[in-house]
Order: structure tokens, then sequence, then C-alpha cells
């Protein structure tokens, strides 16, 4: 059997309210922004909280991992979710910015769970050669969890009377969550717990991911992309609501945050068939030139044009993280869970450059601060170029 449908459905809806939930985070920067009267580079905080995470748990995960199986790990992972998401109704009616961060990180905890598991574990269900696809296959969902927010969630915070209500959104990812784990512990999800390792430390996996440069520079890069990633969609409200740029309604720019994650589900979708014919590393490539294209006109150019512009960023960045992730784990063997690992600690990206961009928009504006995921874009095509030519390689080696 090529794939477990069953079993990788359930994985595909986890991830459904993984985008969720990683997506609120883009509409709560603006709103909070509002709420509590910060600047950008205060505002940011919000990335901060959520992906500081990646830097502390993924290694001891892992080892839960390792002791337990990926269907406790996901279980676990609903359950902290549903707790972090509970925190936003005290962190608003005390107005504590600083219990919205905490809130933040809970629920990152149990993001960082359900993505050091998930991917993986969507990989072993089937043969090897589908593995590229299946990782694709449920980050559509995530991608639909993602399209599915932004007007959602908008609406709820905003409500009739346009008034903050930030904790709305965040009680309904609670329920399904949770609802979402006791559907799981009655699955037929297979548990898949792999064998006891040893040297779950950072710098021994480090060191021991030197013997797989993919798996290496892998991580270096999706240090960068995550980085990319959340100053892309979490500035994207602000861009259109910028005077200068479109002047849109919070609404309105929720809109065009909608379209921007609906390309980049559909696109997503499509392009699982794009790996029957070409090699992951070339599609990195193509797909990061056109966001680097796309990211100039966005930060150097003003026109009628700019909202579809940054719609058209979600064409490109559609295949990004489940491919660069698939990448850093293809033909690593028994380091799988451990490469994991070190793949999700390079998460902390989103933590890193968001503080940057808030910074160049503080300063200069909002628009020329794109170009900072412009400059991370331009790392992911060396990398991209980097793993098509070790496929060529390795397709050349075993075709004598």
């Amino acid at each position: 059997m090529k794939h477990q449908w069953k079993p990788l459905l359930l994985v595909a809806y986890v991830f459904l309210f993984v985008g969720a939930i990683v997506c609120m985070n883009d509409i709560l920067l603006p709103s909070l922004k509002s709420f509590f009267h910060l600047s950008y580079t205060q505002a940011t905080r919000i990335q901060q909280s959520f992906y500081l995470v990646y830097l502390i748990f993924p290694i001891p995960i892992s080892y839960f991992i390792s002791s337990y199986g990926y269907k406790v790990a996901l279980l676990t992972a609903l359950g902290i979710c549903s707790i972090g998401c509970s925190l936003f109704i005290p962190a608003y009616f005390a107005s504590s910015y600083i219990l919205v961060l905490i809130a933040l990180f809970v629920v990152s905890i149990g993001v960082t769970l359900i993505n050091v598991a998930a991917n993986p574990l969507a990989t072993m269900l089937g043969t090897p050669e589908g593995a590229h696809a299946r990782i694709n296959f449920v980050q559509v969902f995530s991608r639909i969890g993602y399209s599915l927010t932004p007007i959602l969630g908008t609406r709820l915070i905003y409500g009739n009377d346009k008034s903050i209500s930030f904790y709305r959104p965040y009680m309904g990812l609670g329920i399904g969550t949770f609802l979402l784990a006791i559907f799981i512990y009655f699955s037929v999800l297979p548990a898949f717990k792999p064998s006891m390792a040893k040297g779950f430390s950072f710098f021994s996996i480090l060191k021991e991911s030197k013997k797989y440069p993919q798996l290496f520079w892998g991580a270096v890069i999706m240090f960068f992309y995550v980085g990319a990633e959340a100053c892309t969609a979490g500035f994207f409200i602000n861009y259109l609501q910028d005077k200068s740029i479109s002047g849109f309604s919070a609404d309105k720019a929720a809109q065009f945050l909608t379209y921007y994650y609906v390309a980049a589900t559909v696109i997503g979708f499509a392009s699982i068939y794009l790996f029957k014919f070409f090699s992951a590393g070339k599609l990195v490539a193509v797909f990061g030139t056109g966001m680097i294209i796309i990211l100039l006109l966005c930060a150097l150019t003003n026109s009628s044009w700019n909202p579809y512009y940054m719609v058209g960023l979600g064409v490109f960045i559609s295949i990004m993280f489940p491919t660069l992730f698939s990448l850093g784990i293809e033909r690593i063997g028994t380091f799988t869970e451990k490469g994991s690992a070190l793949l999700n600690i390079a998460i902390v990206g989103g933590a890193f450059f968001p503080p940057i961009q808030g910074m160049i928009a503080d300063a200069l504006g909002v628009q020329i601060s794109y170009l900072v995921p412009c400059f991370c874009f331009l790392l992911i095509v060396i990398y991209g170029l980097f793993c098509a030519r070790r496929a060529f390689a390795n397709k050349t080696s075993s075709d004598i």
C-alpha cells in the first residue's frame, strides 16, 4: 500500500487545527497592537513568545516520543493546546499583555509537539517514495486551517461593535482541540513507538547531523525560512492597512490574507503532483525565486497591484515548509527522530526575524521592511539548488 489513508487523514485533521492556531498570530499582531497601543517592535513579542518554544522543547519532546510513541504525543499536544487557548480568557479580562504571551507560549508547546511528532509520522504512513507527497498532503490541511482563520478570526475578535475581544477565537480552538484529542484516543492511529535512542542533547544531535549535509544545512535554512514566513504573514494586515500603500480596513486586509492562504492551499495541493516530475530541490529553487521577485515588488513599488502581489506570495510559499522539512529528513534512517527535533529547533527563526522587521518598520515603514524575508529566500534558493544537485548525483549513481 502506497499510503495508509485513514491514519493519514487523522494526522491531516490535526494539522487543520495547527494551521488555524498559527494563523491566529497574524490576526493577533495588528489587533493587540491596537488593544495595548504597541509599537511594531513591541507587537512582535507575539512571534517571540510563540517561536522561542522551539529553542527549548524539541529535544525533550523527541525523548518523550521515543518513550511513549506518536499517538500519545499527539494526544498530549492537543491537550496542551486546549489549555493554552483557555488562558486567553483571563488574559483578556485582566487586560494583561504578559498573560497573552504566556498563553501563546503554552499553545506553542503543543504545536511544537505536534510538529515534532506528526511530520515524521506522516512520512511513515506508506512507502518511502511517497513521503514528500504525504507530508505535503497533511500540510495542505494546515493551509486550509490558515485559509479559514483570517476572516472568521477577525470577525470574532472585533464583533459587531468593533471592540477588540481577542479571546473569542481561542475559545473555539480550545474546544476543538479537546474534542479532536478524544476522537484520536479512540481512533485507529498507529502508536508507532520508535526505539529508545541515546544522545538527546542539542550539541550531540548537531554534531551527529554533520554526517547528513542535507539535514545540517536544512536546519540552517529552516531557521531562515520560518523567520521569513513569520515576517511575510505577520505584517500582512499592517502592510495593507498602511495608508501610504492601500489603506484597507482590518476586515478587508483580513480578506486578502485569506486569499493569500487560499492560494497557498490550492497550489500546495496541486503541487503534490509536481513531485512526480521534478525533484523537491528544484521546486524549492523555482518557488523561492518567485518569492524573491514578488517580495521585491511589494517592498519597492507602490500601485494598485500591491495587494495582489501580497496574495501572490501565497502561491510561491505554498510548498516551502513541508518540502524543506522532508528534504531535511530524507534518507537519514534511524536518525529521523533526532533530525526532526533539529529541524524543529530551527523554527526558532520565527522569533528572531520579526523583531528585526519590526524595528525596520518602526524606523523606515512597513513596506521597506519586507526586504527582510526577501534576503531569507535568497538563501533558500541556494539550498534548493544544493538539494537538486544531490538528487541528480544520487540518481546518476543508482543508474550506474
